[in-house]
């Protein structure tokens, strides 16, 4: 279905905007009404931005202790039927992997907008890193399966947190915006449609809320209220919310389908692009801030004659190998350039049949075109 631009969202239109403000727009414009967070450079402008902007649309904003409590609210709410987010940077991403696990087991539909900074640790707190790439995949404990989105324009951190609220209510599993500093704080122009697509979870009351009689399959939502006698819990149970801890097949059943209900579905999840493919030698694999420099750079060698191209990642999670694969074959190499020292770099090579090499930067500074382009080049020729 698409939703109008109702009262209370900007109008339709160019706004000159940071990728925060942006990303903020994004979740009210698909119907984003409760948010819960903890402030932390370099998302605050999200925080901010949903604390002013929320009580103008009829939402809810609470700032919570921790953020262990931010994401434990959401998920509240989630149940409760709203649709809800919170936003954080490296460490408050880290205190928030325990209910992170919970929202996965319970299957609870929300979105974390994590904006990257250099770490380890508190880091740099102002600085730009993308070190939080594999945090967002194995973050929590056990076997599970989690989407993880990459923008790179102020623009995506728009249409990404349309995007991130549609999988959350499609597949029933948190979504993860995984910018980075840069592209939060970058400002450029962007053009807000009049309508955007949303995706509303099913709330069915007769059927099991934790099973489906599909594999793969992503069982309905009711909320609390709606009169469906729920039974949530993060241990071990069966379609109706009954705790089986003991009963290895519930077990076996849960955790597959729940893994399942997105790998099955990569095709319709997983999104690149590409750039200058058709006669390329080398492909640059790059995602995030850095495709920016790295998509100048190529163009500047396909001006000088060299069988340069590049393929965008703009899913991270699920990794989108099948397509990796399908454009790395026949290429001399891979190169890898990240801010970070090579989280991706270890999921191209498992795809791809050539050599793969990688830049790695984690000096808390984006990496310049200019940089690329010379290292590019020295393996081009």
């Amino acid at each position: 279905m698409s939703r109008s631009r109702t009262e209370g969202l900007l109008p339709p239109g160019d706004y000159y905007l940071s990728g925060n403000e942006a990303a903020a727009e994004g979740a009210l414009a698909v119907g984003c009404d409760f948010y819960a967070g903890y402030p932390i450079t370099p998302s605050s402008e999200i925080m901010e931005r949903m604390a002013w902007r929320l009580p103008e649309v009829g939402g809810t904003f609470v700032q919570m202790e921790d953020e262990i409590g931010s994401l434990c609210a959401v998920i509240g709410a989630a149940w409760a039927g709203a649709k809800a987010m919170t936003a954080t940077s490296g460490p408050g991403f880290s205190l928030m992997m325990e209910p992170l696990g919970y929202a996965v087991m319970t299957e609870t539909p929300l979105v974390i907008m994590d904006v990257q900074r250099a770490g380890p640790c508190t880091g740099q707190a102002t600085r730009v890193g993308a070190g939080d790439i594999m945090q967002a995949r194995w973050g929590a404990h056990g076997d599970y399966q989690i989407i993880a989105l990459s923008p790179w324009s102020v623009q995506e951190m728009f249409d990404m947190a349309v995007q991130a609220f549609n999988l959350a209510e499609r597949f029933r599993v948190p979504v993860v915006l995984l910018a980075e500093e840069a592209v939060g704080h970058l400002r450029e122009r962007i053009t807000l449609p009049s309508e955007v697509t949303v995706i509303q979870r099913d709330r069915d009351k007769t059927r099991p809320p934790f099973g489906s009689e599909e594999p793969d399959g992503v069982p309905p939502m009711p909320a609390f209220g709606d009169g469906a006698d729920l039974l949530v819990t993060g241990s071990t149970h069966d379609e109706w919310g009954f705790r089986k801890t003991e009963d290895p097949e519930v077990q076996r059943r849960l955790v597959t389908r729940l893994s399942r209900k997105i790998l099955d579905h990569r095709a319709e999840i997983c999104s690149v692009e590409t750039y200058c493919m058709e006669d390329a030698q080398v492909m640059v694999v790059a995602y995030g801030f850095t495709a920016r420099s790295a998509l100048h750079a190529v163009r500047h060698l396909r001006g000088e004659g060299l069988e340069v191209g590049m393929m965008r990642l703009r899913t991270l999670w699920p990794f989108p190998e099948e397509a990796v694969a399908r454009m790395g074959e026949g290429r001399a190499r891979v190169l890898v350039p990240e801010m970070n020292l090579g989280q991706i770099q270890g999921e191209v090579q498992k795809a791809v049949d050539c050599p793969v090499e990688a830049y790695h930067q984690v000096n808390g500074e984006v990496i310049p075109p200019s940089v690329l382009l010379k290292w590019i080049r020295e393996r081009s020729l």
